[in-house]
């Protein structure tokens, strides 16, 4: 049996809006994503005389069946590409579930490229991404990860230079969000703040860290503040705990706070550790394309 290790890193948003509900039900969206360096760890493994596809984790928050996103994406790759090799995939998970964070699209764009280089297939990086918007509108984004603007339904990528040196304070509090719930309420929303996406993309690698913060918004912070007041606390707490700017990621409810000096966010962290109510405190830095 052969195996490889392929590391699945999450991802924030700097800046999201959405631009309106296509008659098939998905949202043509304007963001700016960016990995950061918090990630699952995928390991595949091939299976001779046998064509079954095993998911196996260290979690039992993840379905462990062809529900899982990693799941759809190896049995994809088999058909695609004939493959008659069973494989195991096993997640061992450090993104949180249902946080704004990617990790199920992150954990899929790893399989997809692990698969490819499992099996010796020599996909490309073009039609990995056209593979991965068959599962999902982050899949393309995250196959290689940096900074891009994404727009459509999120697979019309441009890459863009990495934003100001900091450090990255996620937290998030225990509860969970419904992505298809929060766009659900979205469209139903009289009014709405929207960021300037792509002001914001043309300023990158010209622009230092206070000026970016002035730019960066999420259309969809205000539906899931609605629901989850604590979202605002710790919007509240970062800033005053020497962020300059935080804001929520996604559809929710992780919450970021960028310092300028990682001491600075890792005194922020010792405020959050050990808060009731607080799931995930870590302190990381931008991940640049691998």
């Amino acid at each position: 049996m052969n195996n490889i290790k392929i590391k699945a890193y999450g991802k924030i948003n700097l800046s999201l809006d959405v631009l309106g509900r296509r008659e098939n039900g998905y949202h043509d969206v304007s963001m700016i994503m960016q990995t950061v360096d918090l990630y699952d760890i995928i390991t595949l493994t091939s299976i001779k005389d046998c064509s079954e596809i095993r998911l196996k984790s260290d979690t039992d928050s993840i379905p462990l069946d062809s529900g899982n996103i990693a799941y759809k994406a190896a049995r994809l790759i088999k058909e695609e590409y004939k493959i008659d090799d069973g494989v195991e995939i096993h997640i061992e998970k450090h993104i949180p579930v249902a946080a704004g964070m990617g990790g199920g699209s992150a954990d899929a764009a790893a399989v997809l490229r692990g698969m490819d280089k499992l099996f010796g297939l020599n996909i490309g990086t073009e039609r990995l991404e056209e593979l991965g918007l068959r599962l999902g509108a982050d899949v393309p984004f995250l196959i290689s990860g940096g900074t891009a603007l994404a727009e459509g339904v999120g697979e019309r990528l441009k890459r863009l230079p990495a934003p100001p040196p900091c450090t990255v304070l996620l937290v998030k509090p225990g509860v969970s969000v419904s992505t298809k719930e929060v766009y659900e309420d979205f469209d139903s929303l009289a009014e709405a703040v929207h960021p300037d996406t792509r002001g914001l993309s043309e300023l990158m690698g010209n622009i230092g860290l206070r000026e970016m913060a002035l730019l960066l918004g999420n259309v969809l912070e205000g539906v899931t503040l609605r629901k989850h007041k604590i979202i605002e606390e710790i919007k509240k707490d970062l800033i005053e705990n020497g962020a300059v700017f935080s804001m929520m990621t996604g559809s929710g409810p992780t919450v970021f706070g960028l310092f300028e000096t990682e001491e600075q966010a890792e005194r922020a962290a010792g405020y959050f550790e050990g808060t009731k109510g607080i799931e995930l405190v870590k302190a990381v830095g931008w991940l640049v394309a691998e």
